[in-house]
């Protein structure tokens, strides 16, 4: 079951990946992730209607209300830095997220062994890589392992509290409902702020309707994968489900061949190829 759940998260997780990055490319990365997030939430509030998911309402919540505030960081972060691109680059070092819970662990008093401390100098060594020489005199490149490293944070933070905001499956519909909700809250509010700035809300020529259906994918994507991983998560080895929930980025990085053509440079994919190895070092460590 973990196996199976796990491996279902990085098939959605690399799917969401994509499109969000495609759909970046085209309109603003908040009003995609407002969006995206919203239109999920009213599915999801559906859903808790129909199992009667507020009974299953406690303090635990308070998890998923945390996860909601930093996941329109993550996601923002997330978009940007892919619809920059190159998406080869940026979905393997979004995998670092894994470092998160390793950390936690740390603070609880683990320490790490030989595999975990050989991860995070191969890690670290692939995000350096992974910039290639364009990090030279290219702020851009320099923004986008920036960003994409905010990204990896969030969503490891992300993970590590939905997985604790619930113990049931009624009680785990519910609490990525208030994440949701949580979430279109918090990047409605800043994209209200972006658009007070000065910063446009919508592509020059408007609000692209043909997109919703991409936009409904993109969110109930991201939205299955954490529960997915969540469920993986309380029925297994964590190790073995963030292992193989990181796998993700094989997918994006069939997509973004597959579709748009792309094709790295040899410093950039061996970079990105060590930074996924030092993240599967630090999860099976």
């Amino acid at each position: 079951m973990t196996a199976f759940f796990a491996l279902t998260t990085s098939l959605l997780w690399g799917l969401a990946d994509f499109g969000g990055g495609l759909l970046t490319r085209r309109a603003p990365a908040l009003t995609v992730v407002v969006v995206s997030q919203g239109l999920a939430a009213l599915v999801l509030g559906v859903i808790v209607v129909a199992t009667g998911g507020w009974s299953e309402a406690g303090p635990r919540l308070w998890f998923a209300v945390a996860a909601g505030l930093v996941g329109p960081v993550a996601l923002f972060s997330f978009y940007k830095a892919l619809a920059l691109g190159p998406m080869g680059v940026v979905s393997p070092l979004a995998t670092l997220s894994v470092a998160v819970p390793v950390g936690v662990g740390l603070f609880l008093g683990e320490r790490p062994g030989l595999l975990q401390v050989a991860g995070i100098a191969v890690a670290v060594t692939g995000v350096v890589l992974a910039g290639g020489p364009q990090l030279r005199g290219a702020p851009v490149q320099r923004r986008t392992i920036l960003l994409t490293l905010v990204a990896a944070a969030g969503f490891g933070t992300v993970f590590a509290l939905i997985t604790e905001a619930s113990t049931t499956v009624t009680g785990l519909f519910l609490a990525l409902f208030v994440q949701r909700l949580t979430s279109v809250a918090t990047g409605g509010g800043a994209l209200w702020l972006s658009v007070r700035q000065g910063a446009p809300a919508l592509p020059e020529g408007g609000f692209a309707w043909s997109a919703l259906p991409a936009l409904s994918f993109v969110g109930l994507a991201d939205v299955a994968a954490n529960g997915t991983y969540s469920v993986a998560a309380q029925h297994g080895p964590v190790t073995v489900a963030a292992v193989l929930a990181s796998l993700y980025p094989v997918v994006t990085a069939l997509a973004a061949r597959g579709f748009l053509s792309e094709r790295l440079r040899a410093i950039q994919a061996a970079g990105a190829g060590l930074a996924l190895v030092g993240t599967l070092l630090l999860a099976t460590g």
